[in-house]
């Protein structure tokens, strides 16, 4: 059974940086990517990076390019998104995601999970 379990959501304030965890186990053989989702309160789920295990592609929204970067620990079966340099339009629910191909699209992605909450307020 595929398990994705976020960690390291909190509140912090503008500028400020948290670190999120993705734990996954069970994953099928043919599902090697992991990407990061967000969805905000009464707005659609938008993509924030993936990552590939085998070469390590990666990829990000422009929301998130020079503040996020994305890493992976296979031996730990988890990836991070480090989110730096936080804005209030980043507050949202973050999930991560276990697919088959890098990319942005939420269509290419399986396996969910439930989410971690990241508010940024002053």
């Amino acid at each position: 059974q595929v398990q994705l379990v976020e960690s390291g959501g909190g509140s912090v304030q503008p500028g400020g940086s948290l670190r999120l965890s993705c734990v996954f186990s069970g994953s099928p053989f043919y599902k090697t990517t992991i990407g990061w989702f967000r969805q905000a309160p009464g707005k659609e789920r938008e993509a924030v990076s993936c990552i590939g295990e085998t070469d390590g592609t990666t990829y990000y929204a422009e929301s998130a390019q020079g503040r996020f970067t994305i890493s992976r620990d296979n031996a730990k079966n988890t990836v991070y998104l480090q989110l730096t340099n936080l804005r209030p339009e980043d507050t949202a629910v973050y999930f991560c995601a276990l697919g088959s191909y890098a990319s942005l699209r939420d269509a290419a992605y399986t396996y969910w999970g439930q989410g971690t909450q990241v508010t940024v307020a002053s």
